[in-house]
């Protein structure tokens, strides 16, 4: 127990997938096939008419670095969030270009990812941690 108080932000949430919310990948490239293509080949889609990946990264990263501003020397800032905004968020704060966001994975249930900071920004310290790696999309096996 460390008696911190937990926070919550919308600016957290999952990417808002707009007629993609609810459907299995099976059911949405069926209805949306050529959408559904071009998010497969990386290029930015707004799935189902919901948000681009660089917009989840642009309301959910200026949380971070607030947060993360706020932390005592050596403190340790916690975020808890979905597997799609995390990525986001790591692909941002590691200055990648966002079509090689998608080389980071995704996060299994209940892994994590560490960042540090170091002399030219911050730097990936391990990345889909806490157990063996799962299937992230279990439909798709």
């Amino acid at each position: 127990m460390t008696d911190l108080e937990v926070q919550q932000y919308e600016g957290l949430r999952e990417t808002y997938a707009g007629s993609w919310q609810g459907l299995t990948h099976a059911e949405i490239k069926a209805r949306y096939p050529q959408e559904y293509a071009a998010f497969g080949r990386g290029e930015p889609v707004r799935r189902g008419g919901g948000e681009l990946s660089t917009e989840v990264a642009d309301r959910s990263v200026p949380l971070v670095l607030a947060a993360a501003e706020k932390l005592p020397e050596a403190g340790t800032l916690v975020v808890v969030s979905h597997g799609g905004t995390i990525r986001t968020m790591l692909g941002r704060l590691l200055d990648l270009a966002p079509e090689q966001w998608e080389s980071l994975g995704g996060l299994s249930n209940c892994c994590w990812s560490v960042l540090g900071q170091g002399a030219r920004g911050w730097r990936l310290l391990e990345h889909n941690a806490g157990s063996l790696p799962e299937p992230v999309i279990g439909d798709d096996t």
